[in-house]
């Protein structure tokens, strides 16, 4: 035997009983081996989805072969690239879109952190009366979906050049609003103001609540002006969540698509979001990803931003072993006028709409305001091909019955398996904080919170049109609108399922290993248990998150598929408004009674769940 074959059998040797322990110890050791199921799913799901929409963006198809004759389907390219920013359209399916949307998104942002920083201080900071009302009516606008407050926009501010139909405002005061009231810019703006204002409203509120007012005061007993307190002590500490707050709202702002769709498609108002809307319509796929990954780009550099805003900031220790004094400011003779303004501001937000499209679908014909007017048909009538050309009432039509049935699947199972995988990953995530598996988790975990919804669904629709690995095309199932709303969710299961797990000591697992329980009965009858109220809380918030999605499931429905979201905007889109805004009530209740068991059996708690 020479010498090499020597020294060849013992590494080959010890490679042998290496590669033994590393399988005993996922045997023995279940950890490893959730980690690496929760790595290969995270993966699949969103690392290679990225890779897929990435790799098409930069490749020929078939299809350019009509653009290009020269084009192999198969090489390398860049052409997708510069006819979006390059080309002769380029200002037209990009740059002005991009343009608006950055318009809406500044706007939005700005106006929200004035009405919601506002609100926040005057609900936590002053002796504002009737605070619990004012903080569950400030809320309302976060349980609904955004694009909910566009049709109320119509009813009142609609005019008869779009559709030949009057709004509210014309039909009583004969004041026919100029387009650019009624569509655009400024609807759009003012809808989303009214919806986002919540995320500056809970994270100040909270940011707020937890500084003593101890600090300011001695500040004034220095002689500090109230704008240098607030300049130098409030506004330092709350400044964490004011970013937090400012580029959550930019970056949804960014890419949000009902609203946007609703008020400025009927003008031909384009955002980036509708565009890439019409673009997957029209077939043009390819600019469609490339529309995806500039949102994509757009959303992680704001985050990105965010995260270096706060962590360069200084320290600030606000909360410390002793009791922490909240002394209110007194609102003197502004007390009155506040609670007027506040009460306004949320009857205008959050309940007016609601009524407003309860009162239109009872009314016969769009745009007559009489009480003449009123029927009864949209909920409840039969076919009559004079109306709405023949459709029957939404309690009588299979189509809604299908889309209720299809929500409710969708939302339960999607909110439940991301509740668990969001405990599991959580798990992972406890127990594994220091290693590269639990990091590569809990990072994979939070990527779909970068991206927009519309863009999201774009990369899906790419990856499950066709037979991927061992899955068949999903495309035109359930199956894959669950999928991704699954995974649309994790970032906030993930959160709140590690969140919980911190909380469970690590000597109770420890103690049933011991007496030779397995992992999943330790799991099932320890950290299941004890874990409980968080699972429940994050499985009803989830399940109206779902409740309310129209953005991300937008492009995967079917007719067999359909939800009351996406018939609500088929409907629109046909123009029967009435249909849709009964649809719109029909979630509303479905949400409302979803928060009331949220709130008195699950006892979640909006302010430490945030979505869209």
């Amino acid at each position: 035997m020479s010498k090499l074959e020597l020294t060849k059998r013992p590494v080959s040797k010890f490679t042998m009983t290496r590669a033994k322990n590393i399988l005993k110890s996922m045997v023995t050791n279940p950890l490893h081996l959730i980690s690496l199921i929760a790595i290969i799913f995270l993966g699949y799901t969103i690392v290679i989805p990225m890779w897929e929409i990435v790799s098409h963006t930069l490749t020929w198809h078939p299809e350019d072969l009509r653009a290009n004759r020269d084009a192999i389907p198969g090489n390398l390219t860049l052409y997708h690239w510069a006819h979006v920013m390059y080309s002769d359209i380029s200002t037209s399916i990009f740059y002005k879109p991009l343009l608006n949307s950055f318009n809406i998104a500044l706007f939005v942002s700005f106006f929200s952190l004035i009405v919601g920083g506002g609100l926040a201080w005057l609900v936590t900071r002053t002796d504002l009366p009737f605070k619990k009302t004012f903080a569950f009516l400030a809320i309302i606008p976060y349980m609904l979906p955004s694009w909910i407050k566009s049709f109320a926009w119509l009813i009142v501010f609609k005019n008869d050049r779009v559709g030949g139909t009057q709004g509210m405002l014309q039909y009583v005061f004969g004041i026919n609003p100029p387009d650019w009231v009624s569509y655009g810019f400024l609807p759009i703006s003012i809808v989303l103001v009214g919806h986002y204002y919540t995320f500056f409203y809970l994270l100040i509120a909270v940011s707020l609540s937890s500084i003593n007012s101890s600090l300011e005061e001695t500040a004034d007993i220095l002689g500090a002006s109230r704008f240098t307190i607030l300049r130098k002590i409030t506004f330092p500490l709350v400044l964490p969540a004011i970013l937090s707050a400012l580029i959550l709202t930019f970056s949804k702002s960014m890419g949000t698509f009902g609203a946007a769709a609703f008020l400025g498609l009927p003008v031909k108002y384009y955002t980036i979001a509708t565009m890439l809307y019409g673009s997957m319509k029209n077939r043009m796929i390819s600019d469609a990803y490339v529309l995806s990954l500039i949102l994509i780009i757009i959303s992680s550099l704001t985050i990105y931003i965010n995260q270096r805003a706060i962590g360069k900031r200084k320290s600030y220790a606000t909360i410390g072993g002793k009791d922490s004094r909240k002394n209110l400011n007194p609102l003197g003779i502004w007390k009155a006028p506040s609670v007027i303004l506040v009460f306004l501001f949320m009857f205008s937000a959050g309940i007016f709409p609601m009524l407003l499209l309860l009162w239109q679908t009872f009314m016969l014909q769009d745009g007559n305001y009489s009480l003449s007017n009123l029927t009864t048909h949209y909920w409840f009538g039969d076919s009559d091909f004079s109306i709405a050309s023949g459709e029957v009432g939404i309690l009588k039509s299979e189509t809604i019955l299908l889309g209720l049935k299809n929500s409710l699947t969708i939302a339960f199972v999607a909110a439940s398996a991301a509740a668990v995988m969001g405990l599991i990953f959580g798990y992972v995530i406890s127990k594994n904080r220091k290693t590269l598996s639990g990091k590569l988790v809990e990072q994979l975990s939070f990527m779909p919170y970068l991206i927009p919804g519309i863009s999201f669904a774009a990369i899906y629709l790419s990856m499950f049109a066709q037979p991927k690995l061992l899955l068949p095309a999903l495309y035109g199932t359930l199956a894959l609108v669950i999928l991704i709303t699954i995974v649309k969710e994790l970032p906030f299961a993930t959160r709140s399922g590690t969140s919980t797990m911190l909380q469970i000591s690590g000597e109770l697992e420890e103690a049933a290993k011991l007496h030779g329980a397995s992992w999943p009965r330790r799991f099932l009858s320890i950290m299941m248990p004890l874990s409980r109220k968080g699972l429940i809380s994050a499985f009803l918030l989830l399940f109206i998150s779902a409740m309310k999605e129209l953005d991300l499931i937008i492009l995967l429905v079917t007719p067999k598929t359909s939800t009351l979201t996406t018939l609500t905007f088929r409907y629109a889109e046909k123009g029967y408004q009435q249909y849709a805004n009964a649809i719109v009530i029909i979630i509303i209740a479905l949400i409302m009674i979803t928060h009331f068991i949220a709130t008195k059996y699950g006892k979640a708690d909006l302010s430490k769940g945030i979505g869209g």
